[in-house]
């Protein structure tokens, strides 16, 4: 017959939270004894007693005086699977070759990873409406997809474990990665110079730009100074985020004084553009030299080449599979990173135009 032994408070407490770590409810630190004793019902000296007992088993770790007790994973035990959601910029990011490539990956993985119902631009980029949608969704975690400065910010206060992709993450104690476009910008806007372009302008998203321009954005507007060129709202234009004042903008643009030379962010931009541009008559590069600011393998297809930034996506998906994990093992995991990007010149790149 099996022998059976009646449980000492600390040791109903020392196994119920066993159960609990194991099944990876708390990840990297456990609450404190104060509110863990209020939770569960306990007198607060039986939360510590249990606590002991659990350091002596090896699945807690004390840290000094004062400080809440880390979580140590159990011998051979595998991180609980983390609920990510990702929060894309928009829509179209889910046809993305290195967004279909690293959901692919995560679920593989053992994570239960999934694109959020609704995108950055579904809730205007505003942020109290992000709060709700965040609010109002199940998760763990948060991967954030072009996120503007405040979304960013608001994301590195919660107390869910985020990571940036893009966006304007410099400075914010958030998890992120993305590649370092502006060495690549420099050597594009000096090609251009080269061809004797002076009238040089960037299209990007709304908050890139607003409140103020963006670090790529401001590098973007020194290196046209330091080439001698006078800077303004002309290099910069403004337009809000959408279909038709894109258009307005272009059609602004091109009424007076039309830039030799447009470079444009993002593969769905870049195509609008130069449609918009070839039904007034103005085609690449007789009339303007396009640029792309991202990479689409789209590109090999195209005829004369797109002059492009490219980067590689599989040092990316590499960081955020790796943060995942350390979040699902209970890591404070905040680091930032950058890759490599480089120029890639094409055929829509010419001399300025005499006509």
């Amino acid at each position: 017959m099996e022998t059976f032994r009646l449980l000492t408070p600390p040791e109903q407490v020392a196994a119920y939270l066993h159960r609990q770590i194991v099944r990876g409810a708390w990840r990297g630190e456990m609450p404190g004894t104060p509110s863990l004793a209020v939770e569960l019902g306990v007198d607060h000296r039986v939360v510590i007693a249990a606590f002991y007992l659990l350091e002596n088993e090896g699945l807690l770790a004390a840290q000094g005086a004062g400080r809440r007790r880390r979580v140590v994973a159990p011998e051979n035990h595998s991180p609980p699977a983390l609920r990510l959601q990702i929060l894309l910029y928009e829509e179209s990011n889910k046809q993305e070759f290195y967004m279909v490539d690293l959901l692919h990956r995560l679920l593989k993985m053992g994570h239960i990873a999934s694109f959020a119902s609704k995108t950055l631009q579904d809730l205007s980029m505003d942020v109290t409406r992000v709060t709700r949608f965040v609010e109002q969704t199940v998760a763990d975690a948060w991967l954030i997809i072009a996120g503007s400065r405040g979304i960013l910010e608001w994301f590195a206060e919660q107390p869910k474990a985020a990571f940036a992709f893009a966006g304007r993450r410099r400075g914010i104690p958030i998890a992120g990665i993305g590649p370092d476009k502006v060495p690549a910008q420099k050597v594009a806007i000096r090609r251009l110079v080269a061809l004797g372009h002076r009238r040089i302008a960037m299209l990007v998203r709304e908050e890139r730009r607003k409140p103020n321009p963006g670090f790529f954005e401001r590098s973007f507007l020194q290196e046209l100074e330091s080439q001698g060129i006078q800077t303004g709202p002309y290099n910069l234009p403004d337009w809000e985020d959408h279909m038709d004042d894109f258009h307005r903008c272009l059609d602004s643009l091109f009424r007076h004084t039309p830039p030799t030379a447009l470079l444009i962010d993002e593969m769905p931009l870049f195509v609008a553009a130069q449609q918009h541009l070839a039904q007034l008559g103005i085609l690449s590069p007789r009339d303007v030299s396009l640029l792309c600011l991202d990479p689409n393998p789209a590109f090999a297809w195209c005829q004369p080449s797109v002059p492009h930034i490219h980067w590689d996506s599989r040092p990316i998906i590499r960081r955020i599979t790796s943060w995942a994990d350390n979040v699902a093992r209970g890591k404070d995991d905040r680091r930032q990173s950058f890759t490599r990007a480089e120029f890639i010149d094409g055929g829509m790149i010419g001399p300025v135009s005499e006509r």
